[in-house]
C-alpha cells in the first residue's frame, strides 16, 4: 500500500507538477546587448528557460517524478535541435567575415555542445560503465559560449555579416531542417490504422518544440537584419513566414490524432502541422529566391 502511495504521488502529483509545454509566442530575451545580436540573444535566453527555469527533461530516468513525461521530452528535443542549427548557421555563415575566414571561437564551442545527444544522464550503461556527462551540463556550456559570443559582438570583438547571402544560406540550411522533419511526419501516419499513435504523438512534440523555436529566433533574426529585409522588399513574406511557424508552433489538441487521412472521421494533427511547416518551407523560399538574386 505505501509502495503504490508512493508510485502515485511520484508519477502524478510531482510528474505533473513538472509537466511543462512553454511555448509562449511572445517570448524574447528580455535584455539583449546594445549592438549584439537579438536572435542570438533570444537563442540564448531560450536555451537558459528550458535549462534552468523547467529543468531538461529528455534525459531523466525512469524512477524520476518527469520520469512519465512524454510531451515535455520531446517539446525540448525540438526546441534543442532547432538551437542547435542556428548555432552551427551562425558558426559557418553569420559569424564570419567569409568561408575562408576563422571561426569564431566562442561559436566553435557553441555549435559543440549544443549537437551532444538530447538523453544522456549521468551514467549509461549501454555505452559504458563509466560517469557520463549528462547532457544539460552539455547545453550550459553551450549556453554561456552563446553569451561570451553577443558579448564580444556588442564590443565590435565578433562578427555578424548582415549580407543578403549569409541570411540566404542560413535560411536555406534551416528550411533544409524543417523539410527532414516532414518525412518523419509522413513515417508516423504510416503507423497502422489506429488513430492513437505514440509515433505521431512523438512527432507532433518534436515538430511543435522545432517550430516554435524557429519562430522566436527568426524573429528576432528579422530585427538583426530588417535592413536586408526592407532593401529587399521582403517585409510581407517575411512576416508570412514567421505567421506560418508560430501557427504550426500553437496547435494545441487535447489528445493528438493520427486519424486515417482517406477514411476516417477523425482528425489527424500531424498532416495539419505539416501543412504550416510545408507553408514556411516555401515562404522561406521565396525569401530566399530573392536574397539571391
Amino acid at each position: 500500500m505505501g509502495l503504490s502511495l508512493a508510485i502515485i504521488v511520484n508519477y502524478g502529483v510531482f510528474g505533473l507538477m513538472k509537466h511543462e509545454v512553454d511555448a509562449n509566442p511572445e517570448f524574447q530575451a528580455i535584455v539583449a546587448p546594445a549592438n549584439g545580436s537579438a536572435a542570438v540573444a533570444t537563442a540564448a535566453a531560450l536555451l537558459d528557460r528550458e535549462l534552468n527555469v523547467h529543468g531538461w527533461t529528455p534525459n531523466d530516468p525512469f524512477f524520476a517524478p518527469s520520469g512519465i513525461l512524454d510531451n515535455m521530452p520531446n517539446f525540448q528535443i525540438g526546441v534543442i535541435n532547432a538551437v542547435g542549427r542556428f548555432s552551427f548557421e551562425m558558426l559557418d555563415q553569420i559569424g564570419r567575415r567569409s568561408g575562408s575566414s576563422s571561426a569564431d571561437p566562442d561559436l566553435e564551442r557553441a555549435s559543440g555542445f549544443l549537437q551532444y545527444p538530447p538523453n544522456i544522464w549521468l551514467w549509461e550503461p549501454s555505452t559504458s560503465f563509466l560517469p557520463s556527462v549528462p547532457s544539460e551540463r552539455q547545453y550550459l556550456q553551450g549556453l554561456a559560449a552563446l553569451q561570451s559570443y553577443n558579448t564580444r559582438l556588442a564590443r565590435g570583438q565578433a562578427e555578424f555579416e548582415l549580407r543578403n547571402d549569409t541570411l540566404a544560406a542560413a535560411l536555406s540550411r534551416i528550411s533544409d531542417d524543417l523539410g527532414s522533419q516532414t518525412s518523419l511526419i509522413d513515417q508516423a501516419q504510416d503507423t497502422g490504422w489506429w488513430m492513437f499513435s505514440q509515433a505521431a504523438d512523438d512527432v507532433f512534440y518534436q515538430n511543435k518544440g522545432m517550430l516554435y523555436a524557429y519562430d522566436v529566433i527568426l524573429e528576432s533574426l528579422g530585427e538583426d537584419y530588417v535592413k536586408v529585409i526592407d532593401e529587399n522588399n521582403l517585409g510581407q513574406i517575411w512576416g508570412q513566414a514567421m505567421d506560418s511557424l508560430r501557427l504550426g508552433s500553437q496547435l494545441r489538441p487535447a489528445i493528438v490524432l493520427n486519424g486515417n487521412l482517406d477514411r476516417s472521421i477523425f482528425a489527424n494533427h500531424l498532416a495539419l502541422q505539416g501543412f504550416f511547416m510545408k507553408r514556411a518551407i516555401l515562404q522561406l523560399e521565396e525569401v530566399i529566391g530573392v536574397l539571391a538574386i
